[in-house]
């Protein structure tokens, strides 16, 4: 922000409600009056032409601003002005005549005076000299002596395809469309090299000799040239890419300035030399709106003017600012005029149409301070002062934070109340689950207290998916003290998957009375009855998990008095829980022992089961202050459905990757088929299209399937991100019962192997959770000096999940081997860890030092090994649909794949470059369901 401000000499609002842009201003003695004084000349997109010419008057308050005889012209016609340029166009005169672009016409007009014989003064008419119809409609026009003519200025028009129309005066000299043309750019020419010099639409600075576009004659007849809708090619004499959009060009003709091009970007100024070198640039830190050079006094340099989107009028002498000024507008065009009290005044119009002559400088200062009287120093009361300064400073001091101070009271308070009930009405929407007619909700209320006034408060709910809500954020206007704000939002399942956790984040943003921005963030947990349902419980499942308690059996019926349904009533041993599109999971209790048992067909299933039936347990028998209930699970861990799952979800990771990887390649094929289309519409001469016309529809077809096969894989990995996250929760659990972790060495472990399954482009779960692991591994868990040596692996993709599997393993081996997760803690009494099968875990390195565990599964290994014989590609890969484990039947989504990969080659018959086949992709997303039962003998003390 600068200090100055540029000083009014004279301004004027022009118009009601017109529009200006650049080029519709241009200062010149465009009269030819014989002082050589400037006018000012404005044409706007309404179509009217006015010109000034300001002569304020000195006065005791400042100079007198405008008058309405500063007006000495206006006219209106019938199409937008796009630009206004003087120069010397006619033939028969050497005067300045005025040239009019419209958007179909090209006018040269001159200004004369008429000397008045009245006391009104004299007058001033347009008159034209000449038009030119134009064939194409008007972007830009530069002016200059082309072909080395001198005293007479010839007229270049850039149309809005890319076509150069060369205007000798009053007749027409040739057309000539320049290669690659499709959005026009700035155009200017360098009388040095009778040159052209314009920026195309692939940002690159382009030179064009005019002699090369004079005898690149490309029709029979010069009336013909206008209509021409292909060119010749012509080639640029340099070019110089940029690799912006450019706004303007200027070329420096200076005596005290070297030829130079400079060129306005959106961020940069670059400086060319007249041979297409680049000089120097200057990046900018604001976003330009226009710019000018002007003449220098210090010899090899280059002045100019730059105006701002933010109100600023900078002045750089090459690379250095030497003075920055506010204005009153954005200024979307800056000349340089000089009048007849005022030379070197910069003239700014905005695109409202204020006009405005201003100049840079300050005022005098014209306050004289009073003299002050002089009086003799006491300094005993000094220092007394001083100390008692001294002692504010230091009270103050030991109070200072450099965070905020977080006390108890703060300016905003957000309370979360989740009822106990479901909603009567359900206020689900847009439910995505196949077999369920509706889901219930839940209503969550949502107040905010403030201490002062608050306003502009912003509340957003992040629901994770399958969870979703009624809206998702609100915006508060105010929040006024003892007025407590509520808010209301319902929660529901919407999508078909696993429920991962039970909670809904709310972010409220604030900004305090001190206007510090402050976020408060609140979470609020959900009931386990909105994600599933009492249904009658199933005898037999694939999966079971026993947990022992140190208490005598409850009945299952009061500890779940709202998931009863039609079990209401019953002995209380045995209960069913659905989740809503999922499996049914069954609740079992012991008879004779205190145990209980969970059993369900999919693993990932009972993660939100076994968390409430803990959570309850905890809640029923720790009622009182002394409370010593405690879980433990001595079973084996379900390694292998867990390693499977992660498999599951890496292959979902590579189908994405290998989708969009397919659409790139199609993207990039439909373009390069476009370009050779083209080329060949272009073409003067008709040629065959070869095909390329089908080829075109089959690529686009092609693009079309592909796009939905990438929404229907990133589909698929949700839903096995969300099996992975649910399969992470349960293991952690497990362990911690399993070794009776404390809350510091379960908070570690949760941050380890992370229940957060999110996925980038970058880096995905599986590379993350294989580095935190190996951390782990090389310091608490460490063996000798030799494991802690262990280079890390990079957060790369990895070509297969063998090592985080690997890791996972040998992590749970050292754990129930005693190791400790937190340094000094004792070590725990070694636990046998069991695996499901014949599993056997076998340490061992490699070259490099990196830990490796062998886990030997027979009947896994030989699955695997199936897999990788058949080998990796795009025709097995099955994201173009659901994951097998969340369809009805893993055969039927086979043959759905087939079909979609089928209909995805057809769509270009014929072509066997257009194949899918030739391509690498991944395998088939599918879920192995292991079995942690393993044909156990059915426990009597769990029968139904």
């Amino acid at each position: 922000m600068s200090l100055f401000k540029t000083r009014d000499w004279w301004s004027t609002p022009v118009g009601e409600a017109e529009e200006f842009d650049h080029g519709c201003l241009c200062v010149a003695n465009i009269d030819n009056e014989v002082n050589g004084y400037d006018k000012i000349i404005l044409g706007s997109y309404h179509g009217i032409l006015r010109i000034y010419n300001p002569q304020p008057q000195k006065t005791e308050n400042g100079w007198s601003g405008y008058s309405a005889e500063d007006v000495i012209l206006e006219q209106a016609f019938q199409q937008p002005i796009l630009q206004v340029e003087a120069g010397r166009f006619s033939s028969g005169s050497d005067n300045l005549v005025l040239a009019i672009l419209f958007p179909r016409r090209l006018g040269v007009y001159s200004i004369s005076a008429v000397a008045g014989t009245v006391q009104h003064g004299s007058q001033y008419k347009c008159e034209v000299l000449y038009e030119h119809t134009l064939q194409r409609t008007a972007y830009k026009l530069c002016s200059g002596p082309f072909g080395g003519v001198k005293g007479k200025d010839f007229i270049c028009l850039q149309s809005m395809d890319g076509t150069l129309s060369i205007f000798e005066q009053e007749s027409f000299a040739f057309s000539r469309f320049l290669p690659g043309a499709l959005l026009p750019g700035p155009i200017k020419y360098v009388p040095r090299l009778d040159s052209f010099v314009t920026v195309s639409s692939s940002w690159q600075v382009e030179c064009y000799k005019y002699q090369v576009l004079a005898v690149a004659s490309d029709s029979a007849r010069k009336e013909e040239s206008q209509n021409i809708r292909t060119g010749k090619r012509v080639t640029f004499d340099w070019c110089f890419n940029i690799g912006e959009q450019a706004q303007d060009i200027a070329v420096i003709t200076f005596p005290q300035a070297p030829p130079s091009i400079l060129i306005l970007g959106e961020r940069n100024i670059f400086c060319l030399t007249e041979t297409g070198n680049l000089r120097y640039m200057k990046k900018l830190e604001y976003d330009p709106s226009c710019f000018l050079p002007y003449a220098s006094l210090t010899e090899g340099t280059i002045n100019y003017l730059v105006a701002t989107h933010t109100k600023s009028l900078l002045i750089y002498q090459d690379v250095t600012i030497r003075w920055a000024a506010k204005t009153e507008y954005t200024p979307v065009q800056l000349q340089v005029a000089n009048f007849r009290d005022l030379n070197g005044c910069i003239v700014t119009v905005s695109d409202a149409g204020h006009l405005s002559c201003v100049y840079l400088g300050t005022d005098p200062a014209i306050f004289v301070p009073p003299q002050v009287d002089s009086r003799e120093l006491n300094y005993s009361k000094m220092d007394a002062e001083m100390s008692v300064l001294q002692q504010k400073i230091r009270e103050k001091g030991g109070k200072s934070v450099i965070t905020p101070n977080r006390n108890n009271e703060e300016d905003l308070q957000v309370n979360v109340h989740v009822g106990p009930n479901l909603d009567d009405i359900s206020a689900a929407t847009g439910m995505e689950i196949p077999g369920e007619a509706s889901v219930p909700s839940i209503t969550v209320r949502i107040q905010l207290k403030s201490r002062l006034l608050i306003e502009n408060v912003k509340v957003d709910i992040c629901a994770p998916w399958p969870l979703a809500t009624n809206q998702n954020e609100f915006n508060v206007p105010s929040v006024e003290p003892k007025m407590p704000s509520e808010l209301f939002v319902a929660v529901f399942q919407r999508g078909s998957s696993l429920v991962a956790h039970l909670f809904v984040q709310i972010s409220v943003q604030y900004q305090n009375a001190s206007g510090t921005r402050r976020i408060s963030t609140v979470k609020a947990a959900l009931p386990a009855s909105l994600v599933m349902k009492a249904v009658p419980p199933v005898k037999t499942a694939v999966h079971k998990l026993t947990v022992d308690t140190n208490k005598p059996p409850v009945n299952l019926n009061d500890i779940f008095p709202e998931l009863l349904g039609e079990n209401a009533g019953g002995q209380g041993a045995a209960l069913g829980f659905q989740m809503f599109g999922g499996p049914v999971v069954t609740v079992l209790a012991s008879k004779t022992s205190q145990r209980y048992r969970l059993q369900c067909d999919r693993i990932e299933a009972m993660w939100i089961p076994l968390q409430e039936l803990i959570k309850r347990l905890n809640k029923h028998f720790n009622r009182g202050k002394n409370g010593d209930f405690r879980a433990s699970f001595d079973g084996s861990l379900p390694m292998q459905e867990y390693f499977e799952l992660i498999d599951m979800h890496f292959e979902c990771r590579l189908g994405v990757s290998s989708c969009a990887e397919m659409l790139n390649q199609r993207a990039a094929q439909f373009r390069v088929i476009q370009r050779r289309l083209l080329t060949r519409f272009k073409d003067k001469t008709p040629s065959p299209l070869q095909n390329l016309d089908t080829l075109l529809e089959g690529t686009f077809r092609q693009i079309l399937a592909l796009g939905e096969a990438v929404e229907e894989s990133k589909m698929s990995q949700a839903v096995a991100a969300n099996n992975l996250s649910s399969a992470t929760y349960l293991l952690n659990l497990l362990i911690r019962l399993w070794l009776n972790l404390s809350n510091e060495e379960f908070a570690v472990l949760e941050t380890t192997i992370s229940p957060v399954v999110s996925d980038s482009a970058e880096q995905g779960w599986q590379e993350m959770t294989d580095a935190a692991v190996t951390h782990l591994l090389r310091t608490v868990l460490a063996k000798s000096a030799k494991d802690a040596a262990v280079n890390p692996s990079p957060l790369i993709l990895p070509a297969d999940t063998t090592k985080v599997k690997k890791h996972i393993a040998l992590l749970c081996d050292r754990l129930g081997k005693g190791a400790r997760l937190v340094e000094g803690m004792a070590d725990m009494k070694e636990r046998v860890i069991k695996m499901p099968g014949s599993k056997v875990i076998e340490e061992d390195r490699d070259g490099d030092g990196e830990i490796e565990t062998n886990v030997v599964v027979p009947r896994y290994r030989e699955k695997m090994h199936k897999k990788k014989k058949g080998g990796h590609t795009l025709n097995d890969l099955s994201s173009f649909g659901m994951p097998m484990s969340d369809q009805p039947s893993a055969g039927m989504a086979n043959v759905k794949d087939q079909k979609k990969k089928k209909h995805i080659e057809s769509l270009v018959p014929d072509l066997e470059n257009m194949t899918l086949d030739n391509v690498n992709g991944s395998e088939t997303c599918n879920t192995i369901n292991g079995n942690s039962g393993k044909k156990d003998d059915v426990d009597p003390a769990f029968a139904l």
